[in-house]
């Protein structure tokens, strides 16, 4: 936590770690309902654009495998950040001076907020006592991401059914990373079923049509090293989880070097992050004439959850070498999103 903080962990590999600067774990120094109002703003558009990618990518062509027939696909979604969300304004803090707050967040390019002051109220020796610490708010990390968006990569198979219809699996056992007890894991399913010969004629054409559903479900966790000074950490860990779905119609045009596609339908999903170990902060008061230094216990945020919905349309095109595919797709949602990758395809 002194330098990096990995967020994401996704198929196969690391798919996000997001420099969190020297001074984020110092939002823990202010009150749990401030500082889960702090990482929440800051967090949020990351947390947002990592669910609409991992429901991109589910598809390059309408037309289904035939029965036993498969394809292995290895990809990248880039989710773009809107302007708007580069920033975040907080208000109504109790603990930070001043009460209202506006900074960059994680997947902006701004600077954080810094000069703010954290106070609070304790008893020693009997008496209340404010104690004060200084606080500054990390700055976006845009300029380190792929195309300024966040990243989520993909890892799928999928295999023809009977019925004209085709599985779509992807899967990460958990396997631990890092240093610091770190783990992973992942299972995303889907379905597809081609219905262009409910249409009559159109199943003589190079037309393809079909109805798409998919799931993904997603666990990581991350070790924070022991840490001391200004916060003390112990067995201090994040722990992240993702539950996201996509339903949609799509359509392609098969040419035998070029295929052109697109897809209408629904994205949405869920993600909870929570702070779990031991934490305390470094404080000061004045008293006759000397500063006096104390360190007390911070009860840190848990359970903050960040959601994502809302249509979405797709256009991309694939081009047909052998076995081997190339695709790329744009599509328009509330955090617009750029896929693309390579397939091994054997029909």
């Amino acid at each position: 936590m002194k330098k990096y903080l990995l967020i994401f962990i996704c198929t196969l590999t690391i798919s996000f770690t997001a420099k969190a600067q020297d001074n984020f774990e110092n939002i823990l120094l202010a009150d749990k309902a401030d500082a889960t109002k702090l990482m929440h703003g800051y967090f949020n558009p990351a947390m947002k654009g990592f669910i609409y990618g991992m429901n991109n990518g589910w598809y390059h062509t309408a037309k289904v495998h035939k029965v036993l027939g498969f394809d292995l696909t290895v990809g990248l979604s880039a989710a773009m950040v809107p302007t708007k969300d580069e920033v975040f304004t907080v208000s109504g803090l109790t603990s930070i001076s001043p009460s209202t707050i506006t900074s960059a967040t994680l997947a902006g390019e701004g600077t954080g907020t810094t000069g703010l002051t954290v106070s609070k109220t304790i008893t020693i020796g009997g008496q209340p006592q404010t104690i004060t610490a200084p606080l500054s708010l990390p700055d976006g990390i845009a300029g380190d991401l792929p195309l300024k968006a966040v990243p989520a990569p993909v890892a799928q198979f999928n295999i023809g059914l009977p019925y004209k219809m085709e599985a779509m699996l992807r899967f990460f056992p958990e396997t631990d990373f890092g240093d610091d007890g770190g783990k992973a894991k992942m299972l995303g399913l889907g379905i597809k079923k081609e219905i262009t010969s409910w249409f009559g004629p159109l199943d003589k054409l190079p037309l393809h049509v079909s109805l798409l559903a998919a799931y993904t479900s997603m666990d990581v966790s991350y070790g924070f090293q022991n840490l001391n000074g200004a916060i003390n950490i112990n067995n201090g860990e994040a722990a992240f989880s993702l539950k996201a779905y996509t339903v949609q119609a799509i359509a392609s045009l098969n040419f035998p070097f070029i295929n052109v596609y697109g897809g209408f339908g629904y994205s949405s999903g869920k993600a909870t992050l929570d702070f779990n170990g031991t934490y305390s902060g470094e404080y000061s008061y004045t008293a006759g004439g000397q500063t006096i230094t104390v360190n007390e216990p911070l009860s840190v945020p848990t359970g903050m959850e960040f959601d994502a919905s809302g249509v979405k349309t797709t256009l991309g095109a694939r081009l047909s070498l052998g076995f081997f595919k190339i695709f790329a797709d744009y599509t328009l949602q509330e955090y617009n999103t750029l896929s693309a990758g390579i397939a091994l395809s054997i029909r």
